[in-house]
């Protein structure tokens, strides 16, 4: 009996999954545990494995396609099971023929002597090659979808074209919806590569009308610099769902930010002798973000309306600190969160900090350590930012950004010093957090930064 491959639910809030890849073909031998393709949610890509040995019998879903979890995506079984049983009624790819056990191409019979000779010696006349066609199945899904199969590859014996041959061209075209297909077969419209519907579909908004020929130019010089090199980027997976959640983070919130800064000679000593204390301490890696993150989760104890999170007319404060920071990935922004930060050394804080980080950079990281965050830290400041407005992470109601250290006057016993400072940038949710306990706030983190050293003794 076939056996369902199923979307894995990754953690407790991945609803559904973008298969980024498949590794298998239906007709391939599989053995258990080897990965059949690629996914991604909105935090990780992760491979899923075959749940047993056998062949691939169906793929029910095309790379690109956002599958729900715990739904069928593919069947494994012996050749020569029918899947059409698991296929899910929102698959959007069609069950390929039953997949036969493999024969061997039949022998053709052998060569007839001609009864001509050349100068006395026989000449042997091999026939012409068998030629084997295209099944009626392949035949008729190939003219439903217009696919071309004179430049097609057929898998079946002596190069027969199956249907799964046609389905695997069919993978490699852009999808359509029933409208925007015919409009494009009636020659009016052109349709791009990859289309603004679910899973890159093709819509009817997306067809443009065909260029008219262009003008023959008159033959000039070329001109220096007149290039113009332009790249389309699709905005998919983890960018599609960045750019979702930080439009709807400003639609759906009341966002304030202010703008501090802090005393930055006691950061910038202490991580001076850290980097110079003995390694078997394990403290020289001890960065000048690690010391902020340190100081946030013991003021936030002490502002826990900054400490919480909002959603449903309800407001959730807790007593934990379960911290969240920015990391720049390859595939863009990931909020790995440090879970119960408070009670943290600031050596186990910093190692809990590079570790996530590393995770977040391979795409290692599960989802739980990417959600559940009370209150986000980001931090421009190694990339010379002087100021900036960070955005909120709903449902966090406060977010905080850091800034580069600056050298600021400041007027000291009525004498002007040059003082260095850290810039620091508070956004809150003034539908929870009004201005003034947000002040505060910064004004406690100041203060918690100039007396670093007393902290660390607490």
């Amino acid at each position: 009996m076939a056996t369902a491959v199923l979307m894995p639910k990754q953690g407790q809030t991945v609803e559904s999954c973008i298969i980024v890849e498949w590794k298998k073909r239906p007709g391939d031998s599989v053995a258990e545990g080897e990965i059949l393709c690629e996914v991604e949610t909105d935090k990780a890509v992760l491979e899923v494995p075959s749940p047993t040995a056998g062949t691939l019998l169906a793929r029910f879903f095309n790379a690109g396609d956002d599958v729900p979890v715990l739904t069928a995506i593919a069947a494994i079984g012996a050749a020569g099971e029918d899947a059409r049983a698991l296929r899910p009624a929102n698959a959007s790819t069609f069950v390929p023929d039953v997949i036969a056990p493999p024969t061997p191409p039949p022998t053709p019979p052998p060569a007839e002597k001609s009864t001509s000779t050349t100068l006395g010696t026989d000449v042997s006349t091999p026939p012409p090659p068998p030629t084997f066609g295209i099944s009626p199945r392949a035949r008729g899904l190939a003219e439903r979808e217009a696919v071309d199969t004179a430049a097609l590859q057929g898998s079946g014996p002596g190069g027969r074209i199956l249907e799964r041959d046609v389905q695997a061209a069919l993978s490699e075209q852009p999808k359509f919806s029933p409208v925007a297909k015919a409009m494009v077969a009636a020659g009016e419209f052109v349709a791009p590569a990859q289309g603004s519907g679910p899973g890159g579909r093709v819509m009817a908004r997306d067809l443009t009308p065909p260029a008219p020929p262009a003008p023959t130019p008159p033959a000039v010089a070329p001109m220096q610099g007149g290039h113009e090199d332009i790249e389309e980027i699709p905005v998919r997976g983890v960018r599609k769902v960045i750019a979702e959640r930080m439009l709807a983070s400003l639609h759906t919130t009341a966002q304030l930010t202010m703008h501090s800064s802090a005393d930055a000679r006691t950061l910038q000593q202490l991580r001076k002798r850290l980097k110079a204390s003995d390694p078997a301490l394990g403290l020289q890696g001890v960065t000048i973000n690690d010391l902020i993150l340190f100081v946030v989760t013991r003021v936030l104890l002490q502002h826990p309306i900054l400490n919480a999170t909002f959603g449903d007319n309800l407001i959730r404060q807790y007593g934990t600190v379960h911290l969240g920071f920015a990391v720049d990935t390859p595939r863009g922004l990931l909020v790995p969160v440090i879970r119960h930060a408070e009670q943290m050394s600031l050596r186990g804080l910093a190692q809990a900090t590079k570790s996530l980080a590393a995770g977040a950079q391979d795409g290692s990281l599960a989802p739980d350590d990417l959600t559940g965050g009370t209150f986000t830290v980001t931090n421009l400041g190694s990339l010379g930012v002087d100021s900036f407005t960070p955005i909120l992470n709903p449902p966090q109601v406060a977010i905080l950004g850091v800034s580069s250290i600056q050298i600021k006057p400041v007027e000291v016993d009525e004498q002007l010093e040059f003082i260095p400072h850290i810039g620091l940038s508070l956004t809150i949710n003034h539908q929870v957090v009004d201005g003034a306990p947000g002040a505060r706030f910064l004004q406690a983190l100041g203060q918690g930064l100039r007396d670093l050293d007393l902290l660390l003794a607490i």
